[in-house]
């Protein structure tokens, strides 16, 4: 039999190599995953002299109330003050809270041609600001906001401002213009989750 050998150099040549420290194993680092965005919802409920507006974070746990309010203006200012104050107010929310969504009430039939005029005219107010922003605006009727709400579409203002008031833990029980904002927000919400009735259409 043939014996196979190596050289003293080829010996230490074969040291050196087991020697050496072999190179740790890279793993590449988990990929990150965008934040998830959080979503914040302002309502508007459009009128001249008194519109409401609520701003609500959605969470796991329980929505929040960021800003609640009414943009009241005097019998005695014109109309372009008032859409003017309407406009000024609302983009100050906006700045303030940063929505990513906004629910807006939808129109409404009114018998009186000026009454219709006049709401239009708050409700374009409100909707341009909100454009502005380049938020996504979604339109609610109001008996689908109380439908959603309180079960039943003819529900009273009062009704309403307290089932918002329990569904957001607040201490007292909102104004009238401003509950009816907050609903819509709300409403909105309860469309995202699949327990609406009839989805929010977007405008």
């Amino acid at each position: 039999m043939r014996r196979v050998g190596i050289s003293t150099r080829q010996f230490k040549q074969l040291q050196q190599r087991l020697a050496r420290p072999r190179p740790e194993a890279v793993t590449e680092a988990p990929a990150l995953r965008p934040p998830r965005l959080e979503t914040i919802v302002l309502g508007v409920d459009p009128s001249l002299r008194g519109a409401g507006y609520g701003v609500v974070r959605l969470t796991r746990a329980h929505p929040a109330v960021l800003a609640q309010g009414t943009i009241l203006c005097p019998a005695a200012w014109p109309r372009t003050r008032c859409l003017a104050r309407i406009a000024t107010t609302l983009r100050e929310v906006i700045a303030q809270c940063r929505p990513t969504v906004a629910a807006v009430e939808g129109l409404f039939y009114a018998q009186n041609a000026k009454t219709a005029l006049i709401m239009g005219e708050a409700r374009g107010a409100a909707l341009a600001v909100i454009a502005e922003a380049g938020l996504e605006i979604f339109e609610i009727a109001p008996r689908r906001a109380k439908l959603a709400l309180v079960g039943h579409g003819g529900a009273q203002k009062l009704a309403v401002a307290k089932m918002v008031q329990r569904m957001l833990n607040l201490e007292d029980v909102p104004a009238h213009d401003a509950a009816d904002a907050l609903a819509l927000a709300l409403a909105w919400a309860q469309g995202q989750n699949g327990f609406a009735t009839a989805q929010p259409r977007k405008i």
